[in-house]
């Protein structure tokens, strides 16, 4: 790969999101890298009370740490019923160390009484990049419309996908290809609303 191309940390440790960010973001002219390239193992405190405060905290962070430019995300399941829960605690629903299956049962468990016409929930996604020397983040959000299922179905994508219920598709997140995935994920629209703003990065950095 040519020495000018620009290279960019993904502030992450889930190979499931390093993958569908280098297949969302394929058509940049960037060398991603990841924490474990560069021996970082710090953990980056998620104490913010949005997505994108999250989000923003672990650009900054990972960019200090790595001194790269340095793509972070925030993302998690907002459930109507539930008040938005479990929001920026998606990841750690359940309690600590709980399994995807345990995570799905608690969910179901306190979905049990509520009627189909009122499962409303929605996937979100905050993207930040924060740069050396830059006190201003590059920023980006993508939500993605659904209901939670009355139990999981497929096997493809992760997280909460089998119970993430697409009325328009009459399937769950989990049931489709992943370039279907792509196409109306939170993450998918995030990527594509940031793609620009790294592109005109890029362009006025050659």
């Amino acid at each position: 790969m040519a020495e000018d191309v620009l290279e960019i940390v993904l502030a992450t440790r889930n190979r499931h999101k390093l993958l569908e960010f280098k297949r969302l973001l394929t058509r940049l002219w960037v060398r991603w890298l990841r924490l474990t390239d560069l021996r970082i193992d710090a953990e980056v405190a998620e104490n913010g009370v949005t997505f994108a405060q999250n989000a923003a905290q672990k650009a900054r962070e990972y960019c200090r740490l790595s001194g790269l430019p340095t793509l972070a995300d925030d993302s998690g399941l907002t459930v109507d019923a539930l008040g938005g829960r479990p929001g920026v605690h998606s990841a750690r629903y359940g309690g600590p160390g709980a399994t995807q299956a345990a995570q799905w049962q608690q969910l179901l468990r306190e979905m049990r009484a509520v009627p189909w016409g009122q499962r409303g929930a929605q996937f979100r996604c905050a993207l930040a990049l924060a740069r050396p020397g830059h006190p201003e983040l590059l920023t980006a959000q993508g939500v993605c419309h659904g209901m939670i299922a009355l139990q999981p179905r497929g096997t493809g994508g992760f997280g909460y996908d089998p119970l993430f219920y697409l009325p328009e598709c009459g399937v769950t997140m989990a049931e489709l290809t992943p370039e279907q995935k792509d196409r109306i994920s939170h993450r998918g629209r995030a990527a594509r609303a940031i793609a620009p703003q790294i592109a005109a990065l890029l362009a006025r950095e050659s």
